[in-house]
């Protein structure tokens, strides 16, 4: 559903992507993991098409994000780090908001059910304003699903959430999960371990590795994300640098 080839993008004589390639399948929530300032958030704003790459080619559902890009945004759920959301706006009202947006039609249904699925309902009478942080990461989940789009791609959606929240948004991620595309970027890994069976590792504008968390073991010939994450990165710093 999502395949990334050759990636590059440079910001003035900075090399923020170095040519970097992967591929994301439907089923399956991949985990985009590195720490702050690998890349991650860049990555993320190219599949989407709010920034072009320099180089190298995005396809989603086979289509070109640069050459077919209005068709190509449609099949995509983006919710960005920065949950940006009209705070005066009731629940209800801003989903409806973005229905319009994209021409959702029965309006009015495909809001009660994204509020049913989100879990929005105890809250959906509240001004965005009076929610709870993790009660306005849901509100900006629902907004990235209410087209029921293919693909969802989310940066950092359990950035700063208590124990409590951070379950009820995986299980949340996991469900939808089932049958979209997800890629979740972060630099948790907890949250990798929780929610996903592919992982990408990128540090420092390049992939460092690539592969399926069920094969983790076999592969590094380690238990544990956190230990095979040290090892890459450590490695890849003398690599690349």
């Amino acid at each position: 559903m999502i395949k990334v080839d050759n990636l590059t993008k440079k910001y003035n004589s900075q090399s923020v992507l170095k040519g970097i390639s992967f591929e994301c399948t439907k089923g399956r929530i991949l985990g985009f993991l590195g720490p702050n300032g690998a890349g991650k958030s860049t990555t993320m704003r190219i599949l989407t098409g709010y920034l072009p790459p320099d180089g190298g080619s995005v396809l989603i559902g086979g289509l070109d994000i640069i050459k077919n890009g209005l068709v190509a945004r449609k099949q995509i759920g983006y919710l960005p780090e920065s949950n940006p959301l009209y705070p005066g706006m009731y629940i209800k009202e801003a989903l409806g908001f973005v229905a319009d947006l994209y021409n959702v039609s029965p309006r009015e249904k495909r809001v009660d059910e994204v509020i049913g699925l989100t879990g929005l309902g105890p809250e959906q009478h509240k001004q965005i304003k009076d929610l709870s942080k993790g009660y306005r990461q849901r509100v900006g989940l629902a907004q990235a699903i209410i087209h029921d789009p293919a693909i969802l791609i989310l940066d950092e959606p359990t950035s700063g959430l208590d124990p409590n929240q951070l379950q009820d948004i995986r299980a949340l991620i996991t469900r939808l999960g089932k049958d979209k595309t997800i890629i979740l970027s972060t630099h948790i890994m907890q949250e990798v371990e929780a929610v996903c069976e592919d992982v990408v590792i990128i540090h420092h504008g390049n992939i460092v590795a690539n592969f399926a968390m069920e094969k983790m073991s076999e592969t590094f010939n380690i238990e544990r994300l956190e230990d095979v994450f040290i090892q890459l990165t450590t490695e890849s710093a003398s690599k690349f640098e």
